[in-house]
């Protein structure tokens, strides 16, 4: 079922669900099911499935020189969307990124997702590799979310990329984009940053998730702009609670978010690791009960395949 419709047929209810990190490299299915098996008590109508892009190792030849190779560290979104489908019957939603995939791999990856019958997915850039001042396109690959967005359209009209024949079953994905309520930081002012999300909702995206944020106000005011600016789809907040002192530091790194000094002050007056996660959760308990009174569609949680502060969240609200 696509994302607006288990929204639609909530009727203002507000949904929970969230999203996993596919395991490293060589670890197992179970990890998955572990990182899931705690939250099904809330009934997610679906579950998002991230994709990373390739990394660069250097391994050193018997000559002496190194030798740049790519490697995935994280593979298996597919795989892991279709193990989720057939464990739990809950809908899947695969993550597509431009950064590490060429066209045709994107194509291909369309195609398994529509045999498996998926019906949703999220149009993604992606990040750039940590060797990289940027992100870096792959050679063959597309450069920007809309050109992603476009494929995935592409693709629902039945058209496949190299072929002037049409499919004959053709796909029918609902898409949905990222949002920044504290603009992307690549954007050179939220006016910008309005006009390329504006974009692809007019080409086509029919819902939104949103970077973390820890500041409601921000999020409120982000839909009004949206609603300002007729970007009238659903707007889903996306949500990740401290769970460590580092997180004070490196999630406005890598994020580019602010956090409101209340919640930064009670972290640093933690004495152990354990008030820290407490003081997260109880600060992440009171921004979801605001954002329902608000009427949020979803409560949508970056969980990084750890359940239990989200367990503990849900509990408390659900």
């Amino acid at each position: 079922m696509k994302i607006t419709d288990h929204i639609k047929n909530a009727k203002g209810k507000t949904l929970f669900s969230f999203e996993l990190l596919p395991p490293m490299k060589g670890q197992s299915i179970q990890w998955i099911y572990d990182a899931i098996d705690p939250l099904m008590e809330f009934k997610p109508p679906f579950i998002d499935v991230t994709s990373l892009r390739e990394d660069y190792i250097y391994k050193q030849k018997d000559n002496g020189l190194l030798e740049k190779v790519s490697y995935r560290k994280r593979p298996g979104t597919i795989a892991i969307c279709a193990a989720i489908i057939n464990k739990y019957g809950v809908d899947a939603v695969p993550h597509l990124i431009c950064g590490g995939f060429t066209k045709e791999e994107t194509e291909n990856a369309l195609i398994d997702l529509q045999f498996l019958g998926i019906d949703n997915v999220l149009v993604l850039r992606g990040d750039a590799r940590k060797a990289d001042s940027g992100f870096v396109p792959t050679p063959g690959g597309h450069h920007y979310a809309t050109d992603l967005l476009q494929h995935v359209k592409n693709h629902n009209a039945g058209k496949f990329l190299h072929e002037d024949i049409e499919i004959s079953a053709k796909s029918d994905f609902c898409i949905g984009v990222a949002g920044y309520p504290e603009k992307h930081f690549e954007a050179p002012n939220l006016k910008t940053d309005f006009k390329y999300l504006k974009m692809k909702v007019d080409m086509g995206a029919e819902f939104i998730v949103t970077q973390m944020f820890f500041d409601n106000q921000k999020y409120f005011d982000f839909v009004k702009k949206c609603r300002e600016n007729d970007i009238n789809v659903p707007i889903i907040p996306g949500l990740k609670p401290i769970s460590a002192i580092g997180q004070l530091v490196a999630l406005p790194k890598i994020f580019h978010i602010d956090l409101p000094e209340d919640l930064s002050e009670a972290i640093q007056d933690c004495k152990n690791p354990k008030d820290v996660k407490q003081v997260g959760t109880e600060f992440m308990i009171q921004q979801c009960k605001e954002l329902m009174d608000f009427g949020v569609p979803v409560l949508h949680f970056y969980t990084m395949g750890k359940p239990e502060q989200t367990y503990n969240i849900a509990k408390a609200i659900f």
